[in-house]
């Protein structure tokens, strides 16, 4: 790991899965991936594991730096300062306390378990990304990014409505967006000269003009700026026929005008391997691409592979950041 720090995750929804894939990843996984510590109530957790069969042992922890003395022996758990039953919160506290580890440089990076929106609608933010971008002091949201060893996707716009999403398509907004999706690609992702596919917007990327002129007037600009500045952008392609086997081996990462332009694809090629990383935040930040779960919350059925995969691609991104190899 970078300079040996942990990894910190969040507890997620105390009444969803990310109790318990959390267990899982530590017993199933715990030796082949980089330490890590949970952010929740080592009770709950014992309570948790108990219920659902999942043998996992619980530390709790008093710092960051204590999770490695017992790692190999147990989860570290940092319990918080407030209830966090399967009914309670400390939702909102586990993620500021992460943060608050991130910008110190106490941790490698975080790990998000999912949450229910509505947590983050009280406090006037759409999502996650938007929240942790805030937290971090940034002006603009950072860039989320969809992960896969099959393919890389980046939404221009993300938790918009559809109407609202194309009204904020601006030149700025695509270009900024490339150019977030180009650097993170070279630090985080270790290609040295990323091939960016856009995607257009309207069906057939437009059809010169015949079904919009996005491509032609927002969407073009932003690519020649892009290649202006050396970058290899491809499009605007059409969505429809930029993500079957033979086109993902002409890029690297594909740039999508909105949110389940984007995630569809995604989705469909890999649901449980899908990993969500925000670029452009002063620290590693990744998360499973999978919801709360509820209706099978505290059956110990959850699947935990989009979590392991997303603690295991924040230590490898912490690890290229500080220069050094694999974990």
């Amino acid at each position: 790991m970078a300079d040996g720090l942990p990894i910190a995750v969040t507890m997620g929804d105390p009444a969803g899965i990310g109790g318990e894939i959390a267990l899982m990843a530590w017993r199933d996984h715990g030796g082949d991936l980089p330490p890590f510590f949970l952010l929740d109530a080592p009770e709950r957790l014992r309570q948790l594991a108990e219920s659902t069969g999942i043998r996992c042992p619980v530390s709790p922890i008093a710092t960051a730096a204590d999770a490695a003395g017992v790692y190999a022996d147990a989860l570290p758990v940092m319990p918080l300062g407030r209830e966090a039953s399967f009914r309670g919160d400390g939702t909102i506290e586990s993620i500021d306390r992460a943060i608050d580890e991130a910008l110190a440089g106490r941790v490698a990076g975080m790990v998000t378990n999912p949450i229910r929106k509505s947590v983050l609608y009280a406090q006037g933010c759409p999502g996650h990304t938007e929240y942790l971008g805030e937290r971090a002091g940034l002006e603009r949201p950072p860039v989320m990014m969809l992960a896969a060893p099959a393919l890389k996707v980046v939404p221009v716009t993300v938790h918009l409505a559809l109407r609202d999403a194309i009204a904020a398509l601006t030149t700025e907004r695509i270009h900024r967006t490339l150019a977030a999706t180009r650097d993170a690609m070279k630090t985080d992702f270790g290609v040295e000269n990323p091939r960016i596919a856009v995607s257009g917007l309207n069906p057939h990327a437009g059809e010169d003009g015949h079904m919009g002129r996005e491509e032609i007037d927002v969407i073009r600009p932003a690519i020649a700026r892009m290649k202006a500045d050396g970058a290899a952008v491809s499009g605007p392609l059409a969505a429809d026929s930029m993500f079957h086997e033979a086109a993902r081996r002409r890029y690297d990462v594909a740039v999508c005008m909105y949110h389940d332009q984007a995630l569809i694809p995604l989705k469909t090629l890999d649901f449980r391997g899908g990993v969500n990383v925000s670029l452009g935040l002063p620290f590693v930040r990744t998360s499973p691409d999978h919801g709360t779960a509820c209706d099978i919350a505290g059956t110990g059925t959850a699947d935990p592979s989009s979590l392991v995969e997303a603690i295991r691609m924040a230590g490898e991104i912490a690890n290229r950041r500080a220069g050094k190899g694999a974990f």
